[in-house]
């Protein structure tokens, strides 16, 4: 009996050590607070969150991340006249929209323009019908571009930005950014390489890592 009970618990500990092991990272540079609790000092760990933001979807309406509220997100940062990388994202996205059926409740995609000068609603609210983007949970937002810029470097971990020797007058990178229900990064996929092409392992990656964190963190289950 004692060896059954034996076995029980090493079946226990190593399910245990899998699913510690199936837990995404949270990214981004994290501080060390520290703090006194009954005169023993306590190191907390505290990773960036994504600060609160406000900008006109396709439609003209203000929203902010407040509207994405108990929803994980998938983000991307693009331009409406990019004539390289863009089109190449917009398809492996659309492709993860089919890929993620069944979760589309708890899925927000978010496409962040980074020439909002050109940019404006209308114009996005076009390209989104010229691309037949039909997804209730796919919103597309325009706003102050050195704003927009900075969350994409500094909070979503991907580069956007001026850059006049590029076509378009605009350089970006082709990653795709998994942020949680709290406001944490938990993964960036660079889906679509600067050459063009697209790189399986990484999307494979994303769409794993989706399924996991609303799985394995949430409990939520695949819907038919």
């Amino acid at each position: 009996m004692s060896k059954i009970i034996l076995f029980i618990f090493i079946g226990i500990l190593i399910f245990s050590c899998t699913e510690e092991q199936t837990k995404l990272p949270i990214l981004g540079n994290a501080d060390v607070v520290y703090h006194e609790k009954d005169g023993v000092t306590i190191a907390d760990t505290v990773y960036p969150k994504i600060p609160a933001f406000s900008f006109l979807n396709e439609d003209s309406v203000l929203i902010s991340n407040e509207n994405f509220k108990n929803k994980i997100w998938i983000v991307e940062f693009f331009f409406a006249t990019c004539p390289t990388i863009c089109p190449i994202m917009q398809k492996q996205l659309k492709n993860v929209v089919k890929a993620t059926q069944g979760f589309e409740n708890h899925i927000e995609f978010i496409s962040f323009t980074i020439d909002p000068t050109h940019d404006s609603p209308s114009k996005l609210k076009a390209y989104k019908k010229l691309n037949n983007i039909l997804n209730k949970n796919w919103t597309f937002l325009t706003g102050d571009e050195a704003t927009t810029h900075r969350l994409g470097i500094e909070n979503f971990l991907t580069f956007a930005g001026r850059n006049e020797e590029a076509l378009g007058g605009y350089a970006h990178s082709g990653s795709f950014t998994l942020v949680d229900k709290a406001g944490y990064v938990r993964g960036v996929y660079n889906v679509t390489n600067f050459d063009l092409s697209v790189n399986k392992s990484e999307y494979n990656r994303l769409i794993n890592d989706v399924e996991s964190l609303l799985i394995n963190e949430y409990g939520i289950s695949k819907s038919k």
